[in-house]
């Protein structure tokens, strides 16, 4: 796995920290963030042009908005894996 790590929050208190990383090789984001609760999740689920509910093999983050530019690093760098 070519896992790069990108970013964590800048807000972090280390332990308890939305982090990004890019795997260049699968050219995909990886992503760590604050579990949704079952609110977010109902409305996720309800919103989505998906049938049924969230497998419970994917999850529901939240991602803080000061985390964009870390995401935007991220997405930059597997977009060029792709690319070569």
């Amino acid at each position: 796995m070519g896992l790069r790590f990108v970013g964590i929050d800048p807000n972090t208190d280390l332990e308890h920290c939305p982090t990004v990383w890019a795997d260049v090789e699968a050219a995909e984001l990886v992503l760590q963030g604050w579990r949704a609760g079952p609110d977010l999740r109902a409305e996720c689920e309800a919103n989505s042009p998906a049938r049924g509910r969230i497998p419970d093999s994917e999850e529901v983050i939240r991602i803080p908005a000061r985390m964009v530019p870390v995401i935007r690093e991220a997405c930059d760098a597997v977009e060029r894996s792709a690319v070569q």
